[in-house]
């Protein structure tokens, strides 16, 4: 009587077609070889080993038994296994870097050996259920046929689509206001079909200028927060946006100086790191440097009368504060002109543009005292000297 030691493989597709090799004793005289009820095809190797064709079969297990003229060997499970089948993958595009994972769903997936996208094996996969597959794209291009294999074969294929997920390379300005409003001009790669920009998790109004270049238009928003480009294949990296306050000015000093311009005056206020600009009305500062967030030194450009100064961040513009621009004082008389040298003599000093003096001088000598009477007019009370000297009169316009 045959006997049967070993089955290998010990499971095949319900197509059948595997050879399938059963080792054992007996395989002498005439012989027969089924699966369950089912004889089927084989091939007489030697008495102790048999290659048979597995005949198709219903998914379950079934005993192979071998018969000759000594009757019916002992029977071993051979398993009848599903042919895969795949039905959806989701999603089903992602980048061409790899790295995406995705949820294949179908039948058959119980004992899956392989998952490949075209030719690429998964980088990783997991079967979750008969029904499930979770797996890890690999990297590539392209549309390419998903399948699935397992014991009982090769599954029909679902297309996966590989396409480029957007980069970004520079955005600029870096910095804006809290109102947003503004536009930022984005450069990177892969900037083509749908897109979603977002400046942290808001996501605003925006212009595909090329598949390299984007203009968008700034959310409201605080601090410093990642701009991104989503596009199909997924969301690029992130770039630093900062959200700058308003900027305010609270005082200028000295808040007055001649017209000719060149008074270094100091600014004081808030939110004024990044400054771009200091302007007198409508003349940019000579010079200026941002000396803290609440601080400016800037030097005066030339102008006339009384000007708004005003401070430009990327938060915003300043409110204005006042600088007046003082003419430079002129002397035509001086009453009586002749005193002792003593000093001591109260003279009368005629002209224009005296107010706000802040010296009277009779040669190199400071006077005694001197009274601003009007923009016209001053008193002075001459110091000791000797000979013939020459008077001024200092104003914030300069030196008469």
């Amino acid at each position: 009587m045959p006997t049967i030691t070993s089955l290998s493989p010990t499971s095949g597709p319900t197509t059948g077609g595997t050879s399938v090799t059963i080792t054992g004793t007996g395989f002498g005289g005439p012989t027969t070889v089924r699966f369950g009820s089912t004889a089927t095809t084989f091939t007489l190797d030697s008495a102790t080993q048999i290659t048979a064709v597995a005949p198709a079969g219903s998914v379950g297990t079934v005993q192979v038994t071998v018969t000759n003229s000594g009757g019916t060997s002992n029977g071993l499970p051979y398993t009848y296994v599903a042919v895969p089948a795949l039905n959806s993958i989701t999603p089903n595009q992602g980048s061409t870097a790899g790295g995406t994972t995705v949820t294949l769903n179908g039948s058959g997936f119980t004992g899956a050996t392989a998952v490949t996208f075209g030719s690429t094996p998964a980088t990783s996969f997991t079967v979750v259920s008969d029904t499930q597959i979770t797996a890890v794209t690999p990297a590539g291009t392209g549309i390419v046929p998903v399948t699935v294999t397992g014991p009982g074969g090769t599954s029909g294929a679902v297309p996966y689509t590989y396409v480029v997920v957007p980069t970004i390379t520079s955005i600029s300005p870096t910095s804006g206001p809290t109102a947003g409003g503004n536009s930022v001009i984005i450069t990177g790669t892969g900037f083509t079909g749908p897109l979603t920009v977002r400046f942290g998790s808001t996501a605003t109004l925006f212009t595909i200028n090329s598949p390299t270049q984007i203009t968008a238009v700034a959310p409201a928003g605080s601090g410093t927060v990642q701009v991104t480009v989503t596009g199909s294949g997924g969301t690029s990296n992130g770039v630093a946006y900062t959200y700058a306050a308003v900027p305010t000015l609270t005082s200028i000093a000295p808040s007055t100086g001649p017209v000719t311009g060149g008074t270094t005056v100091v600014l004081t206020g808030t939110n004024l790191t990044g400054a771009t600009a200091v302007t007198f009305g409508a003349t940019p500062a000579t010079s200026f440097t941002v000396n803290s967030a609440t601080q400016i030194t800037a030097v005066a450009p030339a102008g006339t009368g009384t000007v708004s100064v005003k401070v430009t961040t990327p938060g915003g513009i300043s409110n204005g504060v006042a600088y007046t621009y003082v003419a430079v004082p002129t002397l035509t008389t001086v009453v009586p002109n002749t005193g002792p040298a003593a000093g001591g003599t109260t003279v009368i000093l005629t002209g224009t543009n005296l107010t706000g003096a802040t010296a009277v001088t009779f040669g190199a000598t400071p006077a005694t005292s001197f009274t601003v009477n009007s923009a016209t007019q001053i008193t002075a009370v001459a110091p000791a000297g000797t000979g013939t000297v020459s008077v001024t009169v200092t104003t914030p316009g300069g030196t008469s």
